[in-house]
């Protein structure tokens, strides 16, 4: 395979999209993943667990968040800056967009499902917040995109 030369930016525009569009899948499939993992049944039992026991066992909190949350936040800012450095996402501080991709894929939700106050997002659902999430970081018409394919 001939990569493209510097005498045909053409191809280096479709080498960048390309990659753009893969970076795009991955954020959505890691916001899908996050999601279901989050709004699952016996993850909530876990941490309604971890909260009633935090006055006696604050180490339960701390290893949930260890291993979850933050794990998650320190994996997205090192591939946003990666991406930052390759010009595929918005300019801006990794940690602050990391934040605004995770509120824009949880908002309230987690709290919502710990307290019993609606139900488990939908396929549906879970897949528009991702894609949300995603677009913030990037600035593409992701959710647009994705209703325009859906409609008849």
């Amino acid at each position: 395979m001939r990569l493209p030369g510097p005498k045909n930016p053409k191809n280096w525009q479709n080498l960048h999209r390309v990659a753009k569009d893969g970076l795009a899948a991955l954020l959505v499939e890691l916001g899908v993943s996050i999601l279901k993992t989050v709004c699952h049944p016996e993850v909530l039992t876990v941490f309604r667990l971890a909260i009633a026991e935090s006055d006696r066992a604050p180490e339960i909190g701390r290893a949930l968040d260890s291993s979850g949350r933050e794990t998650n936040q320190r994996a997205l800012i090192e591939l946003i800056r990666k991406a930052q450095a390759r010009g595929l996402v918005v300019a801006g501080d990794p940690e602050v967009l990391a934040g605004r991709y995770f509120a824009a894929l949880l908002g309230g939700l987690q709290i919502q499902l710990l307290l019993r106050v609606r139900q488990a997002p939908s396929k549906r659902e879970i897949d528009a917040r991702a894609r949300a999430a995603t677009e913030t970081l990037m600035n593409l018409p992701l959710v647009a995109a994705s209703r325009r394919k859906q409609e008849p």
